[in-house]
């Protein structure tokens, strides 16, 4: 395999491409919409609460251990309730765009480096 060295300052890229995403439709209107619903206190205690459930069923399914049906209960009823907030259901929807837009980031850059993991 004949790789020609180049000499390359990847803390450049890296920086440049933070900047690129903090510039990106995905991010400012994620950012923005998330201030919006965060001011309104009673919305930021629910949406945390429904954060904290869904963070905790997550890694139990991460550790292969069985979720909880209390817990998945109460967070499809959390989301219910957030999600008739058309600010909130805007919230939820960005945020899974933001999300897609930097696990494709993530999968893009594991797949330049599998070679050598």
């Amino acid at each position: 395999m004949d790789t020609k060295m180049e000499n390359v300052n990847v803390y450049d890229s890296v920086n440049n491409l933070a900047a690129t995403i903090r510039k990106s439709k995905e991010y400012l209107e994620y950012k923005q919409i998330k201030e919006k619903v965060m001011k309104d206190k009673d919305i930021k205690d629910k949406i945390d609460e429904f954060e904290k459930i869904r963070y905790e069923e997550q890694l139990l399914a991460i550790q292969g251990e069985k979720q909880s049906e209390e817990k998945m209960k109460k967070l499809q009823e959390l989301y219910a309730i957030l999600v008739q907030n058309p600010d909130v259901k805007n919230y939820f929807d960005i945020e899974v765009r933001f999300n897609i837009m930097i696990a494709d980031v993530n999968r893009i850059i594991g797949e330049a480096i599998k070679d050598v993991l």
